[in-house]
């Protein structure tokens, strides 16, 4: 069964990351793709209505992964695998500092 994420860009939902058993898939959400105000999330994945797919996470996504202490926090309190990069991505990159937030699918972003 494949793990679905929510992709917001700012306060906007940009689109869904998916895990399946052949890697990882990204596509843009319509609405998103058809505002006029819409940005890539990152240069490595332009604004498409192509699904991009990986054979492994995304290193954009991989890079949102906090390390250090915040990861320690993450793999202790939340028991989160270190190894399994994709429920890293879903539990510690809600709130990063940057403009890009992840989300389980079943969980409301905050938009």
């Amino acid at each position: 069964m494949a793990r679905q994420a929510k992709i917001y860009f700012q306060d906007k939902l940009a689109g869904y990351l998916a895990e399946a058993d052949g890697g990882f898939t990204y596509r843009y959400a319509e609405e998103y793709l058809h505002a006029t105000d819409s940005k890539p999330i990152s240069l490595t994945i332009p604004l498409s209505s192509q699904t991009y797919h990986s054979n492994v996470l995304f290193p954009f996504f991989d890079g949102l992964i906090p390390e250090g202490w915040l990861l320690e926090i993450g793999e202790k309190h939340w028991k989160l695998n270190p190894r399994d990069r994709f429920e890293l991505l879903i539990n510690l990159c809600r709130d990063t500092i940057g403009a890009v937030s992840v989300y389980p699918m079943e969980a409301e972003g905050n938009g």
